[in-house]
């Protein structure tokens, strides 16, 4: 879902999804790295080596505990800002708000 409208501060993107959602005790730590809830089997691959070559076959898309964090940072620098909502047992609504282009400048020092 993308909330847009002229008169909108911002442009708010939502995605939902069905998947079991963060219980309340995991919400302050999702925002570290490398904090991760996935099932360790996913990791698995990840240092599984094969004699073959020096790196895994496998690359999962998931449970590397990055992809909050980073996201959360890049929706900041461009002045926005990245929230979660979840119901455990049901599953995660993310919210990534953008401000308008022409609104704010480039966060750098000077």
């Amino acid at each position: 879902v993308i909330a847009d409208g002229k008169d909108n501060e911002d442009v708010v993107i939502k995605v939902s999804d069905e998947g079991g959602g963060i219980p309340r005790s995991n919400m302050k730590r999702i925002w570290s790295y490398l904090f991760t809830t996935a099932d360790p089997a996913i990791q698995e691959g990840m240092v599984a080596f094969n004699e073959n070559v020096d790196h895994s076959v496998d690359s999962p898309l998931a449970g590397l505990g990055d992809g909050l964090p980073i996201s959360r940072s890049y929706a900041r620098y461009f002045g926005g800002d990245l929230s979660l909502m979840s119901m455990e047992g049901y599953g995660t609504d993310a919210f990534v708000y953008l401000t308008r282009l022409g609104n704010t400048k480039e966060p750098l020092p000077i």
